[in-house]
């Protein structure tokens, strides 16, 4: 079993990465051409075999303004906008390829809010994109991966069928599915389980208002049922890390949290 964090290229992150006591990140990178360097690389390399790390993934940001809810996030979250569809689009095949030079496999973002009509223009417009990061991925030897959380898991199911370049993966933050009300990760495990590449220790509370996210809370204290989606982890062969993700500004806390969270899972994982 091995545990991760999400950090990005400052020292400081790596160095917190190692105190919490973890093996693996996913390497948050924006997708610009002035952050896809050779000198970016190098550092990365540099910096992983100093704290003894190894990347398990490029979390791959996308340009343009962003807003996290459920309401202004519509239209400015992800590959969804038409508006800013074609400049994130090419940037995902950026960061392909920067992640083919450091030897990673595994490419995630969140999407956005993917239309649940498959009948619709935008729905049909978005997937030949979709396809497009697919096979320039497939040609790098790499997994392109949804986060989950935007979107319900039959529309994520269905746009992988739709895609069918055969590398599409999940990347699955348990907290994101109940915080953007969309969905039970125990749940959506029978719906995309076999698709998941990468898994997030993340915990939420649903949300109580049309045009907020449900909070983020420790793991263990949220609305996540940890015992049964590990269960249903195990149950379809994911050997994968497990990825803190503790979004506290407070960095002894946060390290606290994470440690615990570590032992939290382990211990349920163990007992399995």
């Amino acid at each position: 079993m091995k545990f991760g964090s999400i950090i990005g290229f400052l020292e400081e992150e790596f160095a917190e990465a190692h105190e919490t006591g973890v093996s693996t990140i996913q390497l948050r990178v924006y997708c610009t051409p002035e952050n896809l360097t050779d000198e970016q690389v190098e550092l990365a390399k540099r910096l992983c075999d100093k704290y003894n790390l190894e990347i398990s993934a490029l979390w791959c940001f996308w340009p343009g303004w962003a807003v996290w809810n459920s309401y202004d996030g519509y239209e400015t979250l992800g590959l969804v906008p038409v508006s800013t569809r074609a400049e994130r689009v090419k940037s995902m095949m950026l960061g392909s390829d920067f992640a083919k030079k450091l030897g990673v496999e595994d490419i995630i973002t969140h999407v956005g809010f993917i239309p649940e009509n498959p009948l619709s223009a935008e729905y049909n417009s978005l997937i030949p994109y979709l396809r497009m990061i697919g096979n320039h991925c497939a040609a790098n030897n790499q997994h392109f991966l949804f986060e989950t959380g935007q979107e319900t898991p039959m529309t994520l199911l269905r746009t992988f069928e739709d895609v069918n370049t055969g590398n599409m993966g999940v990347n699955l933050d348990p907290a994101n599915l109940i915080g953007y009300g969309k969905g039970n990760p125990v749940d959506a495990m029978d719906v995309f389980g076999k698709y998941v590449r990468g898994v997030h220790i993340k915990d939420a509370v649903p949300p109580v208002c049309g045009r907020k996210n449900g909070k983020q809370t420790k793991v263990g204290e949220g609305s996540v049922n940890f015992p049964i989606l590990l269960k249903k982890l195990k149950a379809v062969g994911y050997d994968g890390p497990f990825t803190l993700e503790r979004e506290i500004a407070d960095k002894e806390q946060r390290i606290k949290d994470n440690k615990e969270a570590i032992k939290f899972i382990a211990d349920i994982w163990n007992e399995l």
